[in-house]
């Protein structure tokens, strides 16, 4: 009963979130209510070649200005709730590596959280590499503690099979706090993926579940009946540093690009397709962006949505 009614409050949370579009904009906030943005990007347009230090802080004033350009995350956070932030925390690699969400893009997005009215902020995946050494190693645990957030390590015995109705994907275990959290953030990396060609929002939700070689047969079309399930109401998507070949797990640093972009919204397939665009893709060749256009869960022609552009510097 859990799962259901949890299904139940997303889809209805997701009927009545309105998806407005708005001109672009440079350095104001935009207002939240029922013409708020679809989508938001933050783009660093200061002093090139920043220090490690520099990045950090350029990551927190991305997220910062994405997040408020489409409406503020008190649009999405309401006082007391009890909020899953899900970054891309599944590799034993340091973030100048960009195989995990940069820690300070996930850190700013928790203290905002915080600053909303969360009761509780917890954080956590379910990595692919020995979980406690992947923990350590993306920063991420690091960052996010001293300001109050549970770090969640998924107990594997814990997952629970939830029947999602895909069309492809009938059924598959799911962690169950991630289901009873009030709010789920995706904050998902940009990076090259060997075998979904990208891995950014939709592909992020595999960290949720077990059972992920079932997604292997068919990526585009099980990603999009999980992300149906999910019904997603805001990702924020790293591209402070992005990976561009030899990934999901990286470890070259001249495989390591950085645009320093963040974009955040409540359209995922478009913001995988601008995600793809940074990698060097066409979302048309994104079979997950493909099917989750076909289905109805947003648009790969994100420029239709009039993102608001935001200079940072």
């Amino acid at each position: 009963m859990v799962f259901a009614s949890r299904r139940d409050f997303l889809l209805q949370s997701a009927a009545a979130a309105a998806v407005g579009t708005v001109g672009a904009q440079t350095g104001l906030s935009a207002q939240a209510g029922p013409n708020a943005p679809a989508m938001a990007i933050a783009q660093w347009k200061g002093p090139k070649a920043p220090t490690a230090q520099e990045i950090d802080r350029i990551a927190e004033q991305l997220t910062i200005k994405a997040i408020e350009a489409i409406g503020g995350i008190s649009r999405f956070v309401r006082r007391g709730d009890v909020v899953w932030v899900k970054p891309n925390i599944a590799w034993i690699q340091p973030p100048e590596m960009a195989a995990n969400t940069n820690p300070a893009v996930v850190a700013t997005i928790v203290r905002l959280c915080f600053e909303a009215g969360a009761k509780q902020v917890k954080v956590g995946d379910n990595p692919v590499d020995v979980v406690d050494q992947a923990y350590e190693r993306s920063g991420i645990p690091a960052a996010v503690r001293p300001l109050g957030a549970q770090v969640v390590i998924m107990d594997r015995s814990r997952f629970r099979r939830v029947d999602i109705k895909g069309e492809r994907l009938k059924s598959i275990p799911i962690y169950p706090e991630v289901l009873d959290a009030d709010l789920v953030i995706n904050v998902p990396i940009a990076k090259h993926h060997s075998l979904a060609t990208i891995t950014v929002a939709m592909k992020n939700f595999m960290g949720v579940v077990e059972e992920r070689r079932t997604f292997h047969q068919a990526i585009g079309e099980t990603l999009t009946d999980l992300t149906r399930f999910l019904q997603p109401k805001i990702s924020v998507v790293d591209a402070v540093r992005v990976l561009v070949a030899r990934g999901p797990r990286g470890g070259r640093l001249e495989d390591v690009r950085m645009p320093l972009a963040i974009a955040a919204g409540t359209d995922i397939v478009a913001l995988d397709a601008w995600a793809a665009e940074i990698l060097g893709r066409k979302p048309e060749e994104i079979s997950s962006v493909v099917c989750g256009h076909k289905a109805g869960l947003g648009t790969m022609d994100y420029r239709s949505l009039k993102p608001v552009e935001i200079a940072v510097a």
